[in-house]
């Protein structure tokens, strides 16, 4: 499996149009080989460089996409249920690093449940994995111009 994007490129500098800096809106996303057996994804979108300990600041959580969507378009609509993100808020919460450059890694979860139960920011990541056949990420950089 397989997930690219048209508004940056792996490992690449993400836009500031994707951030607290622009309009914060969701970055263009697609993916291609997808195993037998999918009945939905997952995305996820975490800063592991952010000083909060654990696996870092959340920026986004989607849940049962279905398993016939391959894209999510730049800005939306979320084709599935966004989960509520670090920054308190459901919708998608862009790169606002408080110093440095930070990584975003934008990972996709192929899952074996059509739908999942009872997830929150606390428990996503459990959740998620439990029920994942295949993931993938793309990771884009991030460092505020001041």
């Amino acid at each position: 499996m397989k997930i690219t994007s048209k508004d940056f490129q792996h490992e690449g500098m993400i836009p500031s149009k994707f951030t607290c800096d622009g309009d914060d809106v969701s970055p263009q996303l697609e993916w291609s080989d997808v195993p037998d057996g999918v009945q939905s994804f997952a995305l996820t979108c975490i800063d592991p460089d952010a000083p909060v300990g654990g696996i870092g600041w959340v920026h986004w959580i989607v849940i049962d996409i279905s398993k016939d969507v391959l894209e999510i378009p730049q800005g939306g609509p979320v084709p599935g249920e966004e989960i509520k993100n670090d920054f308190g808020k459901k919708p998608y919460g862009g790169p606002c690093p408080p110093g440095g450059t930070h990584r975003y890694y934008f990972k996709l979860h192929a899952l074996s449940n059509e739908k999942l139960e009872g997830v929150k920011r606390r428990n996503f990541l459990k959740i998620i994995e439990e029920t994942t056949i295949e993931s993938c990420e793309i990771m884009g950089k991030y460092s505020r111009q001041r």
